[in-house]
C-alpha cells in the first residue's frame, strides 16, 4: 500500500512539473522593444521653424513639415521676364520630389511691382499656366526692412538678399543654407542640378 501511495505522488509530482514546463515554454519570451523607425520625423531646423499662409486656400502651413528634406526657396512674379521658371522649377520638383527635394515659392510684389494680384489670382495664374504643383505660399515681402522671418535668416546666413524676383536659396536636409542663386540661374541649369543632387 505504501510503495503504491509513493508512486501516486511521484507521478503527480512529475506530472505538475511535466505541465508547468510546458506552459513555460509555450509562453513567448518578452520582446525588446523596436528600435525607433529610421523614417522618424526629423528635428525641425530653426531656418523651417516658421508658418505662412499657403496660397490657394490661405491655410496655415507650418514648414517644419519639410524637414529633413533638401529645399530651394524661390521669390516669384507672374510678370517678369523670368516667370517662365515657373516651367523648370516644377520639372525640377517633379524629377526630385521622390528623392528629397521641396520647392518653396514665395511671391513678392517688391522688384518691379510684377507680382500685383490677389492669392486667388496668382494661385490661378501658377495652375493654368505652369501647371505648378510645388508648394506656394501667400504674397510676401522679400527684400528691405519688412521681409518676412525666413527671408531675414536666408539673408543673414548667406550675406546676399534677393536683387529681384526668381532669386534662390538652397538649403540641405539639415537645415544649412548652402548656397544661393541669382536671377539668371535657370532651375535646369547644370550648376544648380548638381548642387541639388550632391545634397539628395
Amino acid at each position: 500500500m505504501v510503495s503504491t501511495q509513493k508512486f501516486w505522488r511521484v507521478s503527480a509530482l512529475f506530472f505538475t512539473l511535466s505541465v508547468t514546463g510546458w506552459s513555460q515554454a509555450a509562453t513567448p519570451a518578452p520582446q525588446a522593444s523596436p528600435a525607433p523607425a529610421a523614417s522618424a520625423k526629423a528635428a525641425c531646423p530653426t531656418i523651417l521653424n516658421h508658418s505662412f499662409k499657403r496660397l490657394q486656400d490661405e491655410v496655415p502651413q507650418n514648414l517644419c513639415q519639410y524637414a529633413g528634406k533638401v529645399v530651394l526657396v524661390v521669390n516669384t512674379a507672374s510678370f517678369c521676364g523670368f516667370t517662365e521658371q515657373y516651367e523648370g522649377l516644377e520639372a525640377l520638383y517633379g524629377k526630385y520630389k521622390d528623392k528629397g527635394l521641396v520647392v518653396l515659392g514665395f511671391p513678392s510684389n517688391d522688384f518691379g511691382k510684377q507680382e500685383p494680384g490677389t492669392d486667388k489670382e496668382i494661385a490661378d495664374f501658377c495652375y493654368n499656366t505652369y501647371a505648378v504643383k510645388f508648394p506656394m505660399f501667400s504674397k510676401t515681402v522679400v527684400s528691405g526692412d519688412e521681409r518676412n522671418a525666413l527671408y531675414k535668416q536666408l539673408v543673414a546666413a548667406t550675406g546676399t538678399s534677393p536683387k529681384w524676383n526668381f532669386y534662390k536659396y538652397l538649403i540641405d536636409r539639415n537645415g544649412k543654407v548652402v548656397d544661393s542663386y541669382n536671377s539668371m540661374t535657370k532651375p535646369l541649369s547644370a550648376s544648380l542640378v548638381a548642387d541639388i543632387e550632391k545634397l539628395l
